[in-house]
């Protein structure tokens, strides 16, 4: 009966050490890609008042309520139900949302643009070797402080036919560990490309402009082009 009994108890400590560990992996994910800030939760919570998936006070604060009306969304819709207003929530939800980012030359980085970042990285170079990874961050990052595009980390990876993850949806994908890696390192000063612009695979590249730039390195599978 004692060895039964120990064996409960251990099961019981492993399972509760499982949830606290799920519950701090939620609480350190954003919850909004472009910013849990009050004003954007806000606008997610009124809209989904207005289309029923929301049935309390539109406070700006994100709660339970807030999580399973978004979960509730995403699955009438026939979206990855994680509860994270990504791209494709957002666009689902008719809304647009304001980014919280900044230029990411210095500054201070919000944990909505390094999730952000770690997406795009885990959407487009998973599989690729680390230092790939940093580059693709990296690139993210080298149009950000760039005159010929959005000066956010969110404006970036959402501008329109720049990246193929946000085109097929891979960008509302779970990054791993090794992309949450790649993404600090690029946003600590870590450029593999020494300031390139932009990055194809030769191998499913269709575009004959991106064909027609220098290319100055290739790591992994990408080629990588100052522009």
């Amino acid at each position: 009966m004692n060895k039964r009994r120990n064996v409960c108890i251990v099961f019981l400590v492993l399972v509760i050490a499982l949830c606290a560990f799920a519950g701090a992996t939620h609480a350190d994910a954003a919850h909004i890609i472009k910013g849990d800030t009050k004003e954007n939760v806000r606008m997610v919570q009124q809209r989904l008042k207005e289309l029923g998936y929301y049935k309390i006070g539109v406070d700006g604060i994100w709660g339970a309520k807030t999580l399973a009306g978004v979960k509730n969304f995403q699955r009438a819709k026939g979206l990855a139900v994680d509860g994270i207003v990504g791209a494709r929530t957002e666009k689902a939800l008719g809304i647009t949302l304001k980014s919280s980012g900044g230029n990411n030359s210095g500054g201070t980085t919000s944990s909505a643009d390094l999730n952000l970042l770690a997406r795009c990285v885990y959407g487009e170079a998973r599989g690729e070797p680390y230092t790939g990874q940093v580059a693709v961050a990296a690139v993210v990052l080298n149009r950000v402080r760039s005159s010929k595009f959005p000066n956010t980390v969110s404006g970036v990876i959402y501008q329109a036919g720049a990246f193929t993850a946000v085109a097929d949806g891979q960008i509302n994908l779970s990054p791993n560990q090794s992309a949450y890696n790649a993404a600090r390192d690029a946003l600590n000063g870590w450029d593999p490309t020494n300031g390139c612009l932009y990055y194809y695979n030769p191998a499913t590249a269709t575009s004959k402009w991106i064909w027609s730039l220098k290319v100055e390195l290739k790591i992994g599978r990408h080629s990588f082009a100052r522009g």
